[in-house]
């Protein structure tokens, strides 16, 4: 979401309802493969910011 957010000058709120509310109505094949990869990114979410956070204090400790 940032870097398209970044790439087209818009904020990461205006990707996100682009994607969930104006592409099911374009493209509703490409919109529930997109919506697939938010669905697995919200369910790994904690995990990615557990390692975060765990590399962070390993680099604290060298």
């Amino acid at each position: 979401m940032r870097d398209t957010a970044h790439r087209f000058g818009v904020s990461k709120s205006t990707v996100h309802k682009d994607v969930t509310e104006r592409l099911p109505r374009i493209n509703p094949q490409l919109a529930q493969e997109v919506k697939q990869v938010l669905e697995r990114n919200k369910a790994e979410r904690h995990i990615r910011g557990g390692e975060a956070t765990r590399r962070k204090f390993l680099e604290r400790s060298v």
